[in-house]
């Protein structure tokens, strides 16, 4: 019996467990003859039969009487046992060593994609301090060892210069007319045409990402690409003037979003894919597009050296 429970514990976990990257059917195959050519062997005489094992091993003395263990064989399979357990061990210790591992990369992908979230923002608002570019001890360096940067300190000249931009920032009028999209995207297009990039953004990104299926919507992407090229942020700009098409390709600023697309990856020094851009403009909207608008495109073809 102990045969059969070793039999059945090989069968069932461990053995199915390691013989998964080692030809599974034709050792699990090979198992079951043996298995059987032991039983036969323990038992000759079983079920009223005596049937010869298929598997036979070296010549040995006098077949010892029923039930005497078939030592041979079942030290075979007690060493093999042995060695899936062996085996199985090694896996999992390996499988918890990779856990850790995973979870050290996690927790330095986290603290990597927070110092550079920091960094955009100081960025952005146009007071990224000096030890964010870069230097001997990165933010992304101080975020994973757990330390903070010294917090900058505001001068006299600075505070007097962010009091003058709240003040002129807040002195734009926020039209009133009882649809929320419309005064969103005329109040983001006063800010960008007043030059108040970083609010023009948030105000135009706003209307996009609430109203979608409103006229607007196609107008505010585009203009929140703009502001991003205006800022000098082409990457930025690309992705928003890419979503502004795909988005809306039926929008009434999806052609011009494709234009200053093409110019954002000009100024990103790609031109070949500004040239594809450009490709896409004429054939999509060919014949659709107004003479100061074609007269952009002649002009970032130029630029872009397109064939």
């Amino acid at each position: 019996m102990r045969i059969l429970v070793i039999a059945a514990v090989l069968a069932t976990s461990g053995w199915a467990g390691i013989a998964s990257a080692q030809s599974v059917e034709g050792r699990v195959d090979r198992l079951e003859r043996e298995m059987r050519a032991v039983q036969r062997k323990v038992f000759p005489g079983g079920a009223g039969l005596t049937v010869e094992p298929q598997i036979t091993g070296p010549a040995q003395g006098p077949v010892a009487a029923p039930g005497s263990p078939a030592s041979s064989v079942l030290s075979d399979l007690t060493a093999r046992v042995n060695a899936l357990e062996s085996q199985m061990a090694t896996l999992t210790g390996q499988t918890e060593q990779n856990g850790y591992q995973i979870r050290q990369l996690e927790e330095a992908f986290a603290a990597y994609k927070a110092a550079t979230d920091a960094k955009l923002r100081a960025l952005e608002s146009g007071a990224a301090p000096a030890a964010a570019l870069g230097g001997p001890e990165t933010s992304v360096d101080r975020a994973a060892s757990g330390t903070r940067p010294p917090a900058v300190r505001p001068t006299a000249s600075t505070s007097r210069a962010d009091s003058a931009r709240v003040e002129a920032v807040a002195a734009i009028e926020k039209p009133s007319t009882g649809d929320p999209a419309e005064d969103g995207y005329v109040y983001g297009f006063r800010l960008w045409d007043a030059e108040f990039y970083p609010e023009a953004q948030a105000a135009l990104k706003a209307v996009a990402d609430k109203y979608p299926k409103h006229r607007r919507a196609s107008f505010a992407q585009n203009l929140l690409g703009r502001a991003y090229l205006d800022e000098g942020k082409p990457a930025l700009a690309s992705v928003a003037l890419y979503d502004s098409y795909k988005k809306w390709p039926d929008g009434e600023r999806a052609p011009d979003s494709l234009v200053y697309l093409g110019q954002a990856l000009t100024r990103l020094k790609k031109p070949a894919d500004a040239c594809k851009v450009y490709d896409e403009l004429a054939d999509v909207y060919a014949g659709k597009i107004s003479a100061s608008l074609q007269a952009q495109v002649t002009r970032g073809r130029a630029d872009a050296k397109c064939k």
